[in-house]
């Protein structure tokens, strides 16, 4: 058996060209653009990049960009009051502050600061407690990414047997989440879970997110297993995920590659995110599952 690869970038292109014709729509209704305002303290090279590329993004989907730099050694009260002014600001209808953050600034602080309506990573408390509990609210990007691209592949997710291998408040818990409110039957794994090769064995669907270069072992498989890789991690011979690519791709059905698999796919969902912050700030009809 060979897999099918799961193609993120095309999946990513396609949603990035529907948040555009919602984006100009939007700008037609509401007499202007909807805005995301991303926030980057200290010169971290990953982060800048990261920064960038929403910049450029944002700005190629017809939305305005508002990119703001801070010293690493910027008080943690001057990060909050500005976000207080973004939080204000009717032109911001999207919040992000890029993570990590330096040591001397305490991220759930931050992260509660932002109001839960500005909340596009989909981090603070009263997004997740609604995600938990079936509520519309703002769902972090990469989960909603595997979502959309689990549902491209398989249709519905009804009675599929789940594994989601992470227990992280960004990834693997709304991960779980979602697979859940789509009816499918989940197991929350680690990489301290016993026998874990015996939970993945049994899974449809395995979503990989333990940080942990190559962890996921094609032998643990179910033959014809859909495999989500979340992972990105730098080796010497490159970037690779979290689940060994080769020996999984004789086993599986369909697979993402890393890197071009769920990458792409999360800044297109925080493009997508904005877009409806923007609709339900300005209390603008919009059919938000055309997104």
């Amino acid at each position: 058996m060979t897999a099918r690869i799961i193609d993120g970038k095309a999946a990513a292109a396609d949603l990035r060209a529907r948040v555009g014709d919602a984006a100009a729509a939007f700008e037609a209704k509401a007499g202007r653009k909807a805005g995301l305002a991303v926030v980057l303290v200290g010169e971290d090279p990953a982060s800048a990049v990261y920064v960038r590329s929403k910049g450029k993004a944002t700005v190629a989907a017809g939305m305005a960009s508002f990119e703001h730099r801070l010293d690493a050694d910027v008080a943690e009260a001057d990060l909050l009051a500005l976000v207080d002014r973004l939080n204000a600001d009717p032109a911001v209808d999207g919040i992000l502050v890029q993570l990590p953050l330096p040591k001397h600034i305490r991220e759930s602080v931050v992260i509660e600061r932002i109001v839960p309506e500005k909340d596009v990573d989909g981090f603070h408390p009263v997004n997740a407690g609604r995600l938990a509990t079936g509520l519309e609210g703002f769902v972090p990007c990469t989960p909603l990414g595997c979502l959309m691209l689990l549902k491209t592949e398989l249709g519905d997710l009804t009675g599929k047997d789940a594994v989601v291998i992470g227990r992280s408040n960004i990834v693997g818990k709304p991960m779980a989440a979602l697979l859940t409110r789509a009816s499918a039957t989940v197991t929350i794994a680690h990489s301290r879970t016993k026998d874990l090769a015996g939970h993945v064995a049994r899974a449809d669907i395995v979503v990989a997110a333990v940080g942990i270069a190559q962890f996921v072992k094609g032998e643990w498989l179910k033959p014809g297993a859909t495999v989500i890789d979340v992972g990105i991690n730098r080796t010497d011979t490159g970037l690779v995920g979290d689940v060994d690519f080769d020996s999984a791709a004789s086993v599986a059905a369909a697979i993402t590659p890393v890197p071009g698999g769920v990458g792409p796919m999360t800044i297109a969902v925080l493009l997508r995110n904005t877009l409806v912050a923007a609709y339900r700030n300005a209390d603008v009809a919009f059919d938000e599952d055309s997104l």
